[in-house]
């Protein structure tokens, strides 16, 4: 006795209808190879002239001013001392005439002791008149530890 697999009403002589699609799955698979070969190369490319080697280190050493803040929050210029807040302003503003590159670089030295409002005060006033080369040093002071 011979068992039946599936359904019963098939019989022996209908053929499979389902699609064989192995056929199918290679005939994409070589289309997509040729359209990936034949697409050509997409190249954006800028051509820029680029300075070779290093460039001459600058001649001109811009003067060094030091703005320094004691701890009664009195101000000197070079060790000059800066009675008032309108000879702060004209010193600056004296810094700050010509070229940029010609500008003193300023560093400002704050004590330990010293109000913060008057170092802000300070770098306030040089941002507002235009001082671009503008550093605080002595910043080993305020490192916890020592």
């Amino acid at each position: 006795m011979a068992m039946s697999v599936g359904s019963e009403s098939t019989h022996e002589d209908e053929g499979i209808v389902d699609i064989n699609t192995t056929p199918l799955i290679d005939v994409m698979l070589v289309l997509l190879i040729m359209l990936i070969i034949t697409i050509p190369l997409q190249t954006h490319s800028v051509s820029i002239d680029l300075p070779q080697g290093n460039p001459p280190p600058s001649t001109i050493t811009p003067p060094m001013v030091t703005i320094a803040i004691s701890y009664d929050n009195s101000i000197t210029w070079n060790g000059t001392p800066v009675p008032t807040d309108d000879d702060l302003q004209a010193r600056l503003r004296g810094a700050v005439t010509g070229p940029e590159e010609n500008q003193p670089e300023i560093h400002i030295h704050p004590d330990r002791l010293t109000d913060y409002k008057t170092v802000a005060h300070v770098l306030a006033v040089s941002q507002r008149l235009g001082v671009t080369k503008l550093g605080i040093v002595g910043l080993d002071q305020f490192m916890e530890g020592q």
